[in-house]
């Protein structure tokens, strides 16, 4: 392990690389990054490092994703299988029939898409920042893709508008049941409960806080609870454990695990590094209507 760790380092200044690892990542590959975050976020800080190469370590709407904001940096995604079920559900075929349903709505796309999906959308969002997009559009009606949770959630907060939803889903956030929460509520009654708003509307409602994986870092570490039941991925659980040890963390019940996002482990960064693998690549007419639907997102953050 220590010495494919070394490896890794030698590589990565050898080729001028930067590695980000999501915060779902398992924690080797965690460890081993130079950053660690959300999609967004770790895509931000890649447009502005200097590195000729980024290595990410995420699912592929993310390498996508930091290859739209970097389009002259080589970015490489450790692992091809490693996708996002959610963003593969919907098809541009599907979006732009129900543009042609809707003719007076603006496209609000979350950013856990792919490039084609963004680049047929008038703005992304992010977990974050979507009630404020949705809100702020010039628009009475909004399409909002591809997760229903999360436009649902966006619904509830910005009530005067039409909120026409896609059936896609996050499979991990959308199988937390309400009793589980219950049942956490019965074993932890101090703790405090935040919740991601990719999860059903009957968990989100039994929440104390709606975070996004980085709102959630932030608001444990400066909360003076010493309890948070944490209701997303076990990833961000492992993070916030080591960056809050005078702290509990707890799943809701048991671990939600992404199988596609802990497939990549140090081997597959190696391997990256090592024979330039898998490169992200995307046709310029494409990465230039998708960068300005997510340029026009970064106004609201």
């Amino acid at each position: 392990m220590e010495d494919l760790k070394r490896k890794i380092d030698k590589l990565k200044s050898a080729k001028n690389a930067v590695i980000l690892a999501h915060n779902y990542q398992i924690e080797e590959v965690q460890l081993i990054a130079d950053y660690l975050g959300d999609s967004l976020e770790l895509s931000k800080i890649a447009s502005k490092t200097g590195n000729k190469m980024i290595v990410f370590a995420g699912v592929k709407f993310m390498a996508e994703t930091a290859k739209i904001l970097s389009p002259q940096k080589i970015v490489l995604l450790p692992r091809l299988d490693a996708g996002c079920p959610m963003a593969d559900m919907i098809t541009v075929d599907e979006l732009k029939e129900l543009k042609q349903e809707h003719k007076n709505a603006k496209v609000v796309t979350y950013v856990n898409s792919s490039v084609d999906i963004k680049a047929e959308s008038d703005v992304c969002c992010t977990s974050a920042n979507a009630v404020s997009v949705v809100k702020n559009i010039d628009a009475d009606e909004v399409i909002f893709i591809p997760d229903r949770n999360l436009g649902t959630y966006v619904g509830k907060m910005v009530p005067e508008k039409k909120i026409i939803l896609f059936e896609g889903y996050c499979y991990v956030h959308d199988r937390i049941k309400k009793e589980e929460i219950e049942e956490m509520r019965n074993f932890y009654p101090e703790a405090e409960f935040l919740v991601h708003p990719e999860a059903r509307m009957e968990v989100i409602n039994l929440a104390d806080k709606v975070f996004s994986t980085s709102g959630m870092l932030k608001y444990a570490k400066k909360s003076d609870k010493k309890q948070f039941v944490i209701i997303t991925e076990q990833g961000l659980i492992e993070r916030l454990k080591r960056e809050n040890p005078e702290k509990e963390f707890y799943p809701a019940v048991k671990p939600k695990i992404c199988s596609n996002m802990k497939r990549t482990a140090l081997i597959d960064i190696f391997n990256s590094l090592e024979k330039n693998q898998y490169e992200i690549n995307i046709e310029e007419s494409i990465l230039q209507r998708a960068y300005n639907a997510l340029n026009k997102m970064l106004r609201y953050i």
